[in-house]
């Protein structure tokens, strides 16, 4: 990871620069247990119950050399950050489900999911300042978490005749958490509670969803319209310390997210598709945990406990010729839209977290192809233009950023010799935009790889290279 900071005065001129190479290195170890039965009670009923268990270990060590200059580029000052960690990850699931065909038009089914984590984090970090006679200070971290998840659903299909059938359902999940984090300063001669990043975060969130959708298909007509209810209502609790107080908040929303598309075929050789739909989406509750990592000595990262949900609104238009050519134009308007932001709260340090701008506005084009101009050759790509216009951040209505986007993306697969396939494959990014604050500079790769079947058609032997001229940098 590389990054460099400017950082200027009141009149915009740079003041210095920090120059931050970061270097990470981990090994882990990962364990999975599945186990299942399905359960026939008769011909027409059908009962399942699974049970899935994993465990993770992954230790890890990082190095960060943070070296200052002056507004003429000379070295100033370094800095040395360097951090170990041990992540254990314990999960389990378990499954009940249960299908019942009442008749030939009729089924019902019910799934019943529970789910358990336990989560230990530790990290360690030492700051050394690269001058004889320099300063060494070291922090430490415990961040444990346990999450519980319980939900339910039933779902009913009715056909109808003629290709026709009426879905509808209910789902329900319940949502524990609980969060700590213990934090600890050594300020070079004893190890002290760190009470400012300390932190203990209890949250419960509850979501119930009711939803229904028609399906029919008239002549050279397909048509399905649906409507989805969802209501959700969470609280959440901040336990203070001996520096900082108890803070609680809760919310609760709801909304209707109709959907649908009709499709019409022109010839045998031709569909045309509009698709249309609101929906809603969540941030993962874990964002709104205000708990503070850090990354390093001078960025930190921080969840939002104001992340609200986003909506949006999504119209498509689309053509289809035979399977092999598909062209598209699509709209979308995001209220709240999901963002990294970077905040600088004072001093040197960089907080990371993640909310809401005012409005994003996203108009799209792009054409599929799939298609075999020889024999012994096949060819998928895709190219896609996107427009986006993030507006309003923090109160600010007026603000507006905006950007184009090119994406192309081939993949060739070649059969010779009667027993070799080869592959030919890359893409391309140009300058694109996802977040309010950050853009990224033109990327791409290209990929190639040949493989061969042996040991009489049991084994096959692979050879391949990724990112062949080194060119997929994110910067």
């Amino acid at each position: 990871i590389y990054a460099l900071r400017k950082y200027f005065d009141a009149s915009g001129n740079v003041t210095s620069l920090l120059d931050q190479p970061t270097y990470y290195t981990g090994r882990g170890l990962n364990n999975t247990l599945r186990a299942g039965v399905d359960f026939y009670a008769g011909k027409k009923t059908t009962i399942g119950l699974t049970g899935t268990g994993v465990i993770v270990n992954r230790k890890g060590k990082g190095e960060a050399d943070a070296t200052w200059l002056d507004a003429a580029g000379h070295i100033d000052s370094a800095i040395g950050t360097y951090s170990t960690s041990s992540n254990r990850f314990k999960n389990g699931t378990l499954n009940l489900n249960l299908k019942q065909v009442i008749n030939s038009k009729q089924e019902l089914s019910v799934d019943v999911d529970w789910l358990n984590y336990d989560i230990t984090n530790s990290q360690a970090f030492s700051n050394k300042l690269l001058a004889p006679g320099g300063y060494n200070d070291a922090s430490s971290g415990d961040v444990p978490s346990a999450i519980h998840i319980l939900s339910g659903k039933a779902d009913y299909l009715l056909r109808f005749a003629k290709g026709g059938k009426l879905e509808a359902g209910w789902k329900s999940s319940h949502i524990s958490t609980d969060n700590l984090a213990e934090y600890r300063l050594y300020d070079g001669t004893v190890w002290k509670p760190d009470y400012n990043k300390s932190n203990h975060f209890l949250y419960k969130e509850n979501i119930h969803a009711l939803y229904s959708s028609v399906e029919q298909k008239m002549g050279r007509f397909s048509m399905q319209a649906g409507l989805r209810y969802e209501y959700t209502q969470y609280d959440a609790r901040q336990l203070g310390n001996a520096m900082r107080s108890d803070s609680s908040f809760s919310r609760d929303y709801s909304g209707l997210f109709p959907s649908g598309y009709v499709a019409y075929m022109l010839d045998s050789s031709s569909t045309l598709t509009l698709t249309a739909g609101r929906r809603i989406d969540r941030p993962a509750f874990q964002k709104l945990n205000p708990f503070v990592v850090i990354i390093n000595k001078y960025t930190y990262q921080r969840g939002n406990p104001y992340f609200l949900p986003q909506y949006s609104w999504n119209v498509e238009l689309s053509h289809q010729y035979k399977q092999w050519l598909t062209s598209t134009v699509s709209y979308s308007l995001i209220k709240n839209y999901f963002s990294q932001l970077f905040i600088n709260e004072g001093g040197d340090i960089l907080t990371y977290t993640e909310g809401n701008v005012g409005k994003m506005y996203n108009l799209s084009a792009s054409v599929a192809v799939q298609a075999s101009p020889l024999k012994w050759w096949t060819l998928t790509g895709q190219a896609m233009f996107n427009y986006k216009e993030l507006k309003g951040y923090d109160g600010n209505k007026d603000y507006t950023s905006t950007i184009r986007q090119f994406n192309i993306n081939i993949n060739n697969q070649f059969k010779f010799a009667k027993v070799y396939t080869a592959e030919l494959s890359g893409f391309y990014t140009g300058r694109a935009r996802n977040d309010l604050q950050e853009v990224l500079y033109p990327t791409g790769q290209v990929s190639v790889g040949i493989s061969r079947p042996v040991l009489k058609q049991k084994g096959t032997l692979r050879l391949s290279m990724r990112d062949l001229f080194y060119t997929q940098a994110m910067e």
